[in-house]
């Protein structure tokens, strides 16, 4: 088993409520492995769409010279949070989605932190 899918598996076996989750290569913005709670939810898109983010983010932090590391970008929607937590190397992402009602803020950010160095 690959290490994306070993996170997505262990990821998904401590948050079973989790609405998707997806472990992204930054460069091409591909999903390596997902799983997704939500029967309609298209992940290859969200993953498109979040790996701007990420580019866009790191681009900025350059032309600001700022001398500093993106670790993670949080996205809160109505009664969702997307988490997006880089690697260590920045070649990859975990993407992570809550229900808020289900998963609080300070667990999903911990469980996605502690797998985040396995994708280096």
């Amino acid at each position: 088993m690959s290490t994306a899918n070993q996170a997505v598996k262990d990821i998904l076996s401590e948050l079973p409520t989790l609405l998707v989750i997806a472990v992204v290569d930054t460069e091409t913005g591909m999903p390596l492995a997902s799983h997704s709670n939500i029967a309609d939810f298209d992940v290859e898109t969200a993953a498109a769409y979040n790996t701007e983010v990420i580019k866009a983010k790191l681009k900025a932090i350059k032309a600001l010279k700022l001398n500093q590391k993106l670790q993670d970008v949080l996205l809160t929607l109505t009664d969702q949070l997307h988490l997006i937590r880089l690697s260590d190397d920045t070649s990859k992402f975990i993407y992570l989605a809550v229900n808020t009602r289900d998963t609080n803020l300070a667990q999903a950010r911990q469980v996605i932190k502690s797998y985040s160095a396995v994708l280096n």
